[in-house]
């Protein structure tokens, strides 16, 4: 029999009313869209898939996707946008127009009181060098990975504050146990 889930009180196996759901994207409100998509496409190799303005309701939507050398991306517009929200691990960042302007404007990043949501995560090949390509790049840690008691993980900033887990899969196989 394949593996469908973990058994934990509360959990229910998935059902075929569900069949096809995918989780598609997480949500970060931020500041300055400029800042935060030089981030996101410089540091991480992301790259932007689609931007949406809803000018009625002064706010923007930017897609963006860790793609694969081999992903063939829709050039037409419409079926660009379709092919988006059928994808797998986006990250929508939304920007409400004039945020940029404030000096004083910042998001609560989930991790101060009171705290909500916590981080995402990105999987990388080799830890060392993606730790090396953070200094490089002078992104803010909250924890490198010899640092605490969870070794091999690390955790970094990105322009509105908002936590990133790094880690390299194989480090991980023992933890939690």
């Amino acid at each position: 029999m394949a593996f469908t889930t973990e058994q934990q009180p509360g959990v229910h196996a998935p059902t075929a009313d569900s069949e096809g759901f995918v989780l598609n994207h997480t949500m970060l409100r931020v500041k300055d869209p400029a800042v935060s998509l030089a981030f996101y496409t410089r540091v991480f190799g992301m790259s932007l898939l689609r931007k949406l303005d809803f000018p009625e309701m002064a706010f923007s939507l930017f897609f963006l996707a860790k793609l694969d050398t081999h992903e063939q991306v829709p050039e037409d517009i419409g079926a660009r946008t379709v092919w988006t929200f059928g994808q797998r691990g986006l990250l929508e960042l939304t920007h409400n127009w004039g945020t940029e302007e404030q000096a004083d404007f910042k998001y609560h990043d989930g991790n101060a009181q009171p705290q909500g949501f916590g981080h995402i995560c990105f999987a990388v090949p080799d830890l060392a060098k993606a730790v090396a390509w953070f200094d490089a790049n002078e992104v803010t840690f909250v924890k490198r990975p010899d640092q605490g008691k969870m070794k091999d993980v690390a955790f970094v900033k990105d322009p509105d504050g908002y936590w990133i887990e790094i880690v390299q899969p194989e480090l991980n196989a023992n933890l939690g146990r």
